[in-house]
């Protein structure tokens, strides 16, 4: 597709709005409101965010993860502790999630730090994931350098054959992170790109909020 076709695609979003009259106190009971339309109107794709990270060299990097949890402290999701966002979590722990939910027009933006979940937490989960991915956990050395010619499957084979006819322990590289939010953006496509913008800041146990220009 050439440069001048990209630039003439359009779309005016006019499905929804943000009624400024009747805001919840807390961003969290906002987002499970939304979260729970998104869940309705595309399940496979609502738990879906990208996660920025900024590294000691100060290089930005942006992935997609999976929301796995959201209560009063913040959002959830699991990775290796080894991971290249772990290792820039280790240095700068601040970091921004962003929802996009397509079909709805909607975005949630979230700024915070990433806090590690207690142990228990973790093994708690681990314990709820299907067997093969619990390998799988063990398996990988996520985000390091192999061989081009490396069979991941033969990691995977050795490690069904070590807990054959037992339970597959987390292992220690292995766990969750707790967005505990200090900024949370709504974003409500609108129509002629004049969205519904709502920002909440915390500002010590209280949140504010205030509304933004498109």
């Amino acid at each position: 597709m050439s440069i001048k076709k990209i630039s003439e695609i359009r779309e005016d979003f006019k499905k929804s709005e943000i009624d400024f009259s009747n805001i919840s106190d807390h961003p969290i009971k906002m987002f499970d409101d939304w979260f729970e339309m998104a869940l309705e109107s595309d399940k496979d794709n609502a738990i879906s965010f990208v996660l920025s990270t900024v590294s000691s060299e100060n290089i930005p990097s942006s992935r997609v993860v999976l929301l796995r949890g959201v209560d009063e402290n913040g959002f959830t999701f699991f990775t290796n502790y080894e991971s290249a966002k772990s290792k820039d979590i280790e240095v700068n722990n601040m970091v921004s999630a962003n929802f996009f939910w397509e079909k709805l027009e909607k975005q949630v933006r979230i700024t915070g730090k990433a806090i590690k979940i207690s142990e228990s937490e973790s093994d708690k989960y681990f314990r709820s994931r299907p067997r093969d991915s619990q390998l799988g956990a063990w398996s990988s050395s996520q985000s390091a350098i192999i061989d081009i010619y490396y069979n991941i499957m033969s990691k995977m084979d050795e490690f069904k054959e070590i807990f054959k006819g037992k339970e597959v322990e987390r292992p220690l590289h292995w766990g969750g992170y707790c967005i505990e939010p200090e900024k949370v953006e709504f974003w409500q496509g609108r129509p002629s790109r004049l969205h519904d913008r709502l920002l909440f800041t915390k500002e010590k146990t209280i949140w504010k909020k205030e509304r933004l220009a498109p």
